[in-house]
């Protein structure tokens, strides 16, 4: 299977990096051989497959989430820097 046509200054240029003559034929290179083995991958027939996002069955094994006692807020908020209406205060981190 021929390599696929790529176009390493453009792809460099979308990931806003810059590189080298010798790191585009490495990259291109790389790309390449990935590429080719995910066109591999496309003509592997999956008819019938089922999608999963896991081989085998996952089930929740946390305990049971049951309100239990708690800290009182004094002592939660003692070694609070900044505190506000017995909240925790932090500094504004969006514009």
């Amino acid at each position: 299977m021929p390599a696929p046509d790529i176009h390493i200054d453009h792809i460099a240029h979308l990931a806003r990096i810059e590189l080298t003559p010798e790191e585009k034929a490495t990259f291109a290179a790389q790309l390449g051989d990935v590429l080719l083995h995910m066109e591999q991958l496309r003509q592997v027939d999956i008819a019938g497959v089922e999608p999963t996002a896991h081989g085998f069955p996952i089930h929740n094994v946390w305990q049971e989430d049951v309100p239990g006692p708690t800290l009182p807020v004094g002592e939660v908020l003692r070694n609070a820097p900044a505190r506000r209406d017995n909240l925790f205060a932090v500094p504004k981190v969006v514009e």
